[in-house]
């Protein structure tokens, strides 16, 4: 098992956050993001996270109970609530935009975190970090009792090599970003109970608890030797994603050259 090493100009400023997705497990991602952000500055980092939200939806009556909004949101964008919830108690000087991300757009971050649903936002995650110059990709997802964590390093468009980096979530997991395997029915859910019949109650919270620590071992030891994990409330399991090139090979990357000796099959 090898470790994974931050860079050390993420020490020494302020860390460019986007959050992609203000839903079941944006909301907690940003409740968590907020308490990162003061254990940082108060251990001595310079900057902490300068964090900006992009969602375009509204809170409905069904997002109430499962999201972090109350029933006085029903009706405001999503990402303006929470980020402005959180500048009036935490004193930050975060960023809402009200708007959806393409794939056609330059994202410059350090960190984009996708809390997304579909194929399609993935893949617009992948392309517009990409496009901006590549950074870090905390991708979050789930089912209705399980879900996956995978922190990755998405290269600039125009690099010649991929030597050195995290595999990120599409590296490893192909499918989740093939918008041909995306579900017919994308409707949003009309309550509460019709919600929970799609996911669970606590599902984002516990898929959100370990992206968040993960994040907290980055930034707290400036290294990490593992990169994500697979959880299950259901059967209350949970298995880690090593720093292990041995473990990325299970899942086929790197992926193997035409004409080149033939690679690992996918477990």
């Amino acid at each position: 098992m090898a470790i994974h090493q931050l860079s050390a100009e993420l020490l020494t400023r302020e860390v460019r956050v986007s959050v992609i997705g203000a839903g079941g497990t944006g909301s907690q991602m940003l409740m968590g993001l907020a308490q990162l952000h003061t254990a940082m500055v108060a251990l001595g980092h310079p900057g902490g996270l300068n964090v900006t939200v992009i969602d375009s939806d509204l809170v409905s009556e069904a997002n109430v109970g499962r999201q972090m909004f109350y029933p006085s949101d029903v009706g405001l964008p999503k990402a303006t609530v929470l980020v402005n919830r959180i500048n009036m108690a935490m004193g930050t000087g975060w960023h809402a935009e009200t708007r959806r991300l393409t794939a056609s757009e330059n994202l410059r971050t350090d960190l984009a975190i996708g809390c997304v649903d579909n194929r399609l936002a993935r893949k617009a995650i992948l392309d517009s970090v990409a496009r901006g110059g590549g950074g870090y990709w905390l991708d979050l997802g789930n089912r209705l009792h399980d879900g996956q964590v995978v922190l990755g390093q998405v290269p600039a468009r125009w690099a010649k090599s991929n030597a050195e980096r995290l595999p990120h979530a599409v590296d490893l997991l192909p499918e989740i970003a093939d918008a041909a395997q995306e579900a017919d029915d994308e409707s949003p859910s009309c309550s509460l109970a019709d919600a929970l019949e799609k996911q669970s109650l606590f599902v984002n919270r516990g898929v959100a608890l370990y992206a968040l620590n993960l994040l907290w071992e980055l930034f707290r030891y400036g290294q990490i030797a593992y990169h994500g994990v697979f959880v299950n409330l259901k059967t209350a399991r949970t298995t880690p994603l090593p720093v292990d090139p041995e473990a990325w090979a299970r899942f086929g990357f790197p992926k193997r050259k035409r004409g080149g000796k033939r690679g690992s099959k996918r477990g």
